[in-house]
Parts: structure tokens; C-alpha cells; sequence
């Protein structure tokens, strides 16, 4: 058996104590969600996919709603079969090969009024929804305001609205994020589980999108989102203030989940989708292909890293404890490993270990990482290791009629570092004892099958488990041909020396002969 198929099947172990468990069937929260109708907005994304799954798989609901938008020609039906493909559902297919008749997609839009759902079926979902989980927002950190507004700020508002008219309804889940208010002027200091001031009030910022000129928001956005990293984060916090404006009127509550990554042990150790290969995990995949060589990180900071499943769990115990509480209040929970943080410098070392010991065969040079937090440096490094190469093999792929490619990836993944250097650079504590709370409420049975204590994580085994993951539903390399992939690495170093040599002994040359030039234009 190859090496990476063995910690895979020996990860798969982790889940026999909840299995069984789950087969019994009579928890507290997997009687609170049995036969119940859930609403899910967000349901094709990375986040939304597992949830469906663990929903079907330990929860025995009766129907799950997904709200989609058709998509390159697509119908939401067709949409819906082709998420369905996916391997996260491969383990509740084979337990409950029905599952998926019971997942039903209605045609809407988040960024619209009334989701964009048409009045029939806004009347159905009033009529049958008990739960929503409003995990829909968009995530890209460069977005423009209107567009994050329509989206993560009124898509909220017009979520809580359709909550709010549901006849039998019991919870509604927003999903956040740990650093909506995670601002520079606050950091060193605890990210709470409580409101903050809002920046601006949430009406006005809609009124504003549905309004202004683009050329007008453009003009002010800077202004606006002043002491937020990015139109995200901003958006996220605002949308936040919208839930609490729901207080009293609709049982709801918030859920920030901090850095969300591949799952640690369900439903497949490791899954995560390609959509991943735009964030966090992208600080990984492009060092394990050989392709990325520099980083713009702080090997010091403290990363609030958290699987997949674990947030999940989180989720759906949130769900349950609100419909439970019933209380006029709303209850935030941050997700995050506040009490046990993992370094960069401890990430690093274990993806270096796994690209020793585990690599792909699909990496395409040595793998080796260099780090800094320095601006200047780290442009400079870019330019030597990415740019000036990604020029170089771009020419050949012109000389042999091939689409060049390098120059244009290594561009993206220089904004990817630095759209991510807010994050990567400096060390947040999230406070998360309200999180801490209803994980020790829950009983025994729910915490084995809900399990959201990420002080139990091993983080050398779930890193390991993350770049496994990586190469499986990512790479696609079948985790086969690891001990080729090892000699190929033996090889691709000493081919590395070599090259790097030459490399840097031209570089030397041409600055020595532009130094020449420049003395005899001098002289």
C-alpha cells in the first residue's frame, strides 16, 4: 500500500467511536433536527457541502433546501447533480442511498430581495422551513462594496426575513467570520464573543448599494471600510448588526468560524474542494508543487487554523442550542483554536516533513519555502524565485506554440500573499468561551458526534491529514507513486543546486556587464 493510502486509512479510524454512536440515533440534537426541514443558503460551497452531508448522514433530516442561481448555462438542477458527484457525499450515498431525493434546489440569488426566490416558492418554504443556515457570502477579500453589500449585508437581511415569515420556525445560523472585527487598532488585545460598534448602520450601507453610482461608492469605499482589511471583513461586521437588529423577533444566533480548512476526520480525512486553492490552503499547494518558493508570513504567527467537520458540528450545535434557549437575546460563537494555536514556524516544518516524506509525483520542481514578513524583501524574492523564471518559461512556451501561463499564475499568487498578509502576519486571539460553553452542555453522546473542541487537535497529524487531502481531492493524484515521487525529489534537488548555480552566476554576469556600461557611458 503507498504511504500517503495508509495515513489515510489509518485517519478513517478516527471515526469508528462516532459511527457507532450516530447509529443509535437518540441525541438530544439528533432529535431536534430529525424529520426537520432546513434552509440552506451557501449549500455549493466549500463550508455548505459538508454540512448537507453531516445533516443527512447523523442528523436524519427530513429536507434540505438549497438556494442556487443557474450558473454557465447550467439549471439549478443540474448544478445540484454535479455537487452532489462530489466525494464529500461518498460515505452518506453508501449509507443512505436515497439521501439525495431528499435535497431540493430552488432557483434564487442571495444578492437579491426575497433571495431572489419567486413567490411560490417563498410561500413553500415559509410553509415548510424550521431552519436556516445563512452560510452564503462572497469571500473574495477585493470585492467590490456594492457587490459585498448586496451580498453578505442584505442577503442577511432578506435571509431573516424569510426566517421571520416561516410559520413553524425554530433557528436561524448566520455564519460570520472571526475577523469581522478583527481590526489593527485592536490587535494584541481579545477578539470577543460580543457585538461591536458598527462601522456604519446597515440600512444606510443598502440604501447606499442599491442607489449610488459605482463611480461614487469607488470614490468613497477607502473611507468607508477605514480600520477593516479588506470590504470582507467590513461587509461581515455590518451583517452582524443586522442579526442583532432581529432580536426578539426571530430565535437566531452567530457563528464566527476563524481560518477554515480541509476536514480532520469527516465524513474522508482531508476533504476539501478545489475552491480552497484560493485561500489558506493555497499557502500550501503552491510550495508542495514546487511551484512557490517565497511567502509573505511571519514565522512567529499564531494561526487559528479549523477543520471543516469541526465547524460544522459547531453549526448544527449552535442550531440546536438556539431553538433550545429560546431566549431574547442572540448568542455569538467564535470556532477557532484560541487555546491551542499552531505556528507558522510548526507548518511550515510538517509541510516541509510531508514534501520529504509524502510528496506528489505531480510536483513539478525541489520543494523548499522561503519565508519573511518583510515587504521589500519579499518583493524582491518574488521577482528572483517566481517572476523572472515565470518569464523565462513563458518564452519557451511561446518557442514550442504552447499557451504561456507561468508569468500570469505567478502574478495571482504575489496578490494571493498579499491580500492574505493582514491575516498572515500578526497573531489574533479569538475569545471563545461562549463556544466552550455549549460544547460542555452538549452530552456525551452529541460531543462524540458533534465534536467541536479543537483543543484536541493533534496539528503535526492534522497538517499531515491537510496536505493528504491537498493531493487527493485537489492534485488528483490518486495518492499513489509517493516513493517515485520521493526519488523525483531526490533528483529535482540536485538538478535545483545546479540550476540555482547557473541561475544566480548569469544574474551575477549581466549585473557585472551593465556595471561595465555604465562606467564606460560614465568614462
Amino acid at each position: 500500500m503507498d504511504p500517503a493510502q495508509e495515513i489515510e486509512l489509518n485517519a478513517l479510524r478516527y471515526q469508528e467511536p462516532m459511527n457507532a454512536v450516530i447509529e443509535r440515533g437518540d441525541s438530544s440534537v439528533q432529535q431536534f433536527y430529525r424529520d426537520a426541514t432546513v434552509f440552506l443558503t451557501g449549500g455549493s460551497g466549500f463550508i455548505g457541502k459538508q454540512l448537507i452531508e453531516k445533516l443527512f448522514r447523523a442528523c436524519y433530516v427530513g429536507k434540505v433546501y438549497v438556494l442556487m442561481r443557474p450558473k454557465k448555462g447550467k439549471t439549478v438542477d443540474e448544478r445540484l447533480a454535479e455537487m452532489l458527484e462530489d466525494p464529500v457525499f461518498d460515505a452518506v450515498r453508501k449509507k443512505s442511498p436515497g439521501f439525495s431525493d431528499k435535497i431540493v434546489a430552488v432557483t434564487g440569488d442571495v444578492a437579491d430581495t426575497k433571495l431572489g426566490l419567486n413567490d411560490n416558492d417563498w410561500n413553500t418554504l415559509t410553509q415548510e422551513v424550521n431552519v436556516i443556515f445563512h452560510v452564503a457570502a462572497t469571500t473574495r477579500f477585493d470585492e467590490s462594496l456594492r457587490v459585498a453589500t448586496l451580498i453578505n449585508i442584505r442577503g442577511t437581511r432578506e435571509a431573516l426575513k424569510l426566517g421571520h415569515a416561516c410559520q413553524d420556525f425554530r433557528s436561524f445560523v448566520h455564519v460570520s467570520s472571526a475577523y469581522a472585527n478583527a481590526n489593527v487598532q485592536d490587535l494584541g488585545s481579545e477578539v470577543l464573543e460580543q457585538f461591536y460598534p458598527c462601522p456604519v448602520p446597515p440600512d444606510v450601507m443598502i440604501r447606499l448599494a442599491e442607489t449610488v453610482s459605482d463611480e461614487r461608492i469607488k470614490e468613497v469605499e477607502n473611507k468607508f471600510i477605514k480600520g477593516y482589511p479588506n470590504t470582507y471583513t467590513f461587509a461581515k461586521a455590518i451583517a452582524e448588526e443586522e442579526v442583532r437588529r432581529w432580536t426578539g423577533r426571530i430565535p437566531a444566533c452567530i457563528v464566527r468560524p476563524a481560518i477554515v480548512i480541509s476536514s480532520y476526520k469527516e465524513p474522508c480525512p482531508g476533504w476539501t474542494d478545489m475552491s480552497c486553492a484560493y485561500g489558506a490552503s493555497g499557502l500550501v499547494l503552491g510550495p508542495a508543487t514546487g511551484l512557490v518558493h517565497a511567502l509573505y508570513i511571519d514565522n512567529d504567527t499564531r494561526f487559528s487554523l479549523v477543520p471543516v467537520d469541526y465547524v460544522n458540528n459547531g453549526l448544527i450545535a449552535a442550531g440546536y442550542e438556539t431553538a433550545r434557549r429560546q431566549a431574547n437575546d442572540v448568542k455569538i460563537y467564535s470556532i477557532s483554536s484560541a487555546r491551542n494555536l499552531c505556528s507558522w514556524n510548526t507548518m511550515s516544518t510538517t509541510i516541509l516533513s510531508v514534501a520529504e516524506n509524502l510528496p506528489t509525483p505531480v510536483s513539478v520542481w525541489y520543494i523548499y519555502i522561503i519565508n519573511t514578513s518583510n515587504t521589500h524583501l519579499f518583493l524582491l524574492l518574488t521577482w528572483i524565485l517566481h517572476l523572472i523564471p515565470g518569464y523565462l518559461l513563458d518564452f519557451i512556451c511561446v518557442l514550442l506554440r504552447k499557451k504561456p501561463m507561468f508569468t500570469k499564475l505567478y502574478k495571482k499568487i504575489y496578490n494571493l500573499s498579499k491580500a492574505l498578509s493582514y491575516f498572515v502576519t500578526r497573531t489574533w486571539i479569538f475569545d471563545d468561551s461562549n463556544t466552550d460553553k455549549l460544547y460542555q452542555s452538549l452530552s456525551e453522546n452529541d460531543r462524540i458526534i458533534f465534536n467541536f473542541d479543537t483543543t484536541d487537535i493533534d496539528y503535526k497529524d492534522y497538517l499531515t491529514i491537510w496536505c493528504i487531502g491537498l493531493r487527493k481531492y485537489v492534485l488528483k493524484d490518486g495518492l499513489k507513486n509517493t516513493v517515485y515521487a520521493r526519488k523525483k525529489q531526490f533528483w529535482l534537488h540536485k538538478l535545483n543546486l545546479i540550476v540555482t548555480a547557473l541561475y544566480f552566476y548569469c544574474f551575477y554576469i549581466l549585473v557585472m556587464l551593465f556595471i561595465y556600461g555604465i562606467n564606460c557611458l560614465w568614462f
